[in-house]
């Protein structure tokens, strides 16, 4: 059922969103050097590697680690990357990855390839039996916040609550949280 959610929801998702889309893409090209999307290296279901893309919001000579551990993160992002990080339309490319199959609208969060601590934490807790997620509960209890344990124990409760109710919920929340970008720091 899950999935079939996933699938209708990003189908519309993609109809309603293409002239954004579209536009986003155009302000990428005109505003930085580079391509238009970064694939990310990420951790799916079951510890596997996908490529995960997005817009392009950072430099191309930028570390391939996780925005908090970079020394100085705003001197990495492209003239429209603040704006498109705290709109959260950087985001709209993994609706391919949900159409793919790599995704889904909720779930935890997808680790970056060489965040070993995040993913030893939620392999130990069966987290990594659960597809990685557009959004989820971590994502609107304090996204990039929250220190590591503190994801970890929200990803277990959403384990343990997971539903079509509880992922409606959390989409919900995800889109109040995006219009009052809420626990944005880059």
């Amino acid at each position: 059922m899950k999935r079939i959610f996933d699938l209708l929801l990003a189908l519309i998702a993609l109809i309603i969103l293409i002239i954004p889309f579209v536009f986003v893409a155009i302000i990428v090209k005109l505003t930085s050097v580079g391509p238009i999307l970064y694939w990310s290296d990420r951790v799916g279901r079951r510890n596997k590697i996908f490529k995960m893309p997005k817009f392009r919001t950072m430099r191309i000579d930028t570390p391939a680690v996780a925005t908090h551990l970079l020394s100085d993160p705003k001197k990495f992002l492209t003239p429209a990357g603040s704006f498109l990080r705290k709109s959260s339309l950087d985001e709209l490319p993994q609706l391919w990855s949900i159409l793919n199959g790599d995704m889904s609208f909720v779930g935890p969060r997808p680790a970056l390839f060489n965040q070993d601590d995040l993913i030893l934490l939620r392999t130990e807790n069966g987290i990594d039996q659960l597809v990685p997620g557009l959004t989820g509960w971590a994502q609107i209890n304090g996204r990039d916040e929250l220190p590591i344990p503190e994801k970890v124990k929200l990803d277990i409760e959403y384990l343990h609550q997971k539903s079509l109710f509880f992922d409606i919920k959390i989409i919900f929340l995800t889109f109040l949280k995006v219009v009052r970008r809420d626990g944005v720091t880059h």
